[in-house]
């Protein structure tokens, strides 16, 4: 009893692991169209945001798995809200200075703190408990995550992007007016995420957290490479492992460049729309990605996971086409749609490229998984020199043959094979 109480105590507390780094997701895509607007980059210069953001996840990710295989799963989470905090203060010289290279630092050093809480907390859940439901239990957490992506571009919107470019002909005096009023919202926004943050440590640092139950998962290697169960590296003889990893690496590829120019789109794409409104779809884009994994979640009770990702990703190949060809209010009405079909891909393919490891090997495993978020980090910037040079439909064209390739896995390259 005293064991399934204590599960139950850490699902809560990793779950709300969950809404933390979807909020910073949430803020940071806003941001791209925010620098473009008030420290004057162009869309291919604010796709470095997001390569400091998701290349800091391939830098930490091995470390963070190493100190969890070490220590423990709470040791790897204690570090990672520690320098999610670090990054949030770093904020505050950023804005003092008005620096984009500053503010790439703090986002990077942040950055680093929510990897080490993704490579733990998404091996976590996985394991705590059958692991038949891994995938429900995975997607039902990252449902938070959605939320907190949600409630992100509606605080930006109305502190961030609300605050409109001063015109190429305003007064120095109005741009440097302007200037620290967004900046001085943007210190505020990341201040307050600093202290919640620091206090959730301090309830980890106090509550005991169960680690996950080793024998459910040492009964199920097969048993042909039973003896080499002990090393880490043995996830490389499971082809749906390594399938998995750049299934992963390309969703995430899309995901990030989806997010990174939606406001771009929306304001080129629907005449009259500002940025401060873009923003606002966004929101509703990051309800509907919410809504796709509470929507779906239950049907994965009756329908194989690994089916519905191949769908999903099929239907946003399909969307990405009529992206390139609409206009007006349905290029963002299928803009959204692509967030919903989008939603339940990262915690599907976690599922699905750690299905029948060890215990021993899980760890190793959930840190080349972070690290393939790296994707994130390079397609925001190839997507933004499209998108200067021939619209940003024309970008999302890009994410094709990354969906392309998650149906394959969905439907065929997550069969176990060893």
């Amino acid at each position: 009893m005293k064991s399934d109480i204590q599960i139950k105590i850490a699902i809560v507390l990793v779950t709300s692991l969950f809404f933390l780094w979807g909020l910073s997701y949430g803020l940071v895509d806003v941001m791209n169209k925010n620098f473009q607007n008030h420290l004057h980059i162009t869309q291919y210069e604010s796709g470095f945001l997001q390569m400091a953001y998701f290349g800091a996840y391939f830098i930490i990710a091995l470390p963070a798995g190493f100190i969890a295989q070490r220590f423990s799963y709470k040791i790897g989470i204690l570090m990672g809200l520690g320098l999610y905090a670090l990054g949030c203060v770093l904020i505050i010289p950023a804005t003092n200075m008005a620096s984009f290279s500053f503010f790439l630092l703090a986002f990077f050093i942040l950055a680093c703190g929510l990897g080490s809480l993704e490579t733990n907390a998404n091996a976590y859940i996985t394991k705590l408990g059958n692991e038949k439901n891994a995938s429900f239990r995975i997607n039902a957490a990252q449902s938070f995550n959605g939320f907190g992506q949600f409630i992100g571009p509606i605080l930006a919107g109305y502190l961030f992007l609300s605050i409109t470019k001063a015109p190429d002909n305003a007064s120095i005096e109005l741009k440097e007016q302007l200037l620290i009023q967004n900046m001085g919202n943007v210190q505020l926004v990341y201040v307050g995420i600093a202290i919640v943050v620091i206090l959730i440590a301090l309830v980890f640092l106090l509550i005991n957290l169960p680690e996950e139950q080793k024998e459910i998962i040492i009964k199920q290697i097969p048993t042909y490479i039973e003896s080499q169960s002990n090393s880490p590296i043995a996830v490389f003889y499971y082809k749906h492992f390594y399938f998995g990893l750049l299934a992963q690496f390309l969703y995430i590829a899309a995901q990030v460049g989806a997010g990174a120019f939606f406001i771009n789109y929306a304001v080129e794409h629907y005449e009259g729309l500002s940025d401060s409104q873009g923003a606002y779809y966004f929101s509703v884009a990051l309800i509907a990605f919410m809504f796709g994994r509470i929507l779906t979640t239950p049907l994965m009770k009756k329908i194989e996971s690994a089916k519905i990702l191949g769908m999903y990703s099929l239907i946003n190949m399909l969307i990405c086409v009529l992206l390139f060809f609409a206009h007006g209010f349905f290029s963002i009405f299928a803009l959204i749609c692509l967030f919903f079909f989008m939603s339940i891909s990262f915690p599907t393919i976690f599922a699905l490229a750690t299905k029948k490891l060890a215990s021993t090997q899980m760890k190793f495993a959930s840190s080349l998984l972070i690290m393939s978020i790296v994707g994130g980090a390079i397609m925001p910037s190839i997507m933004g020199y499209v998108n200067d040079t021939f619209g940003t439909g024309a970008g999302y064209t890009l994410l094709i043959p990354c969906f392309a390739y998650v149906a394959w896995y969905g439907f065929f390259g997550c069969k176990i094979q060893v």
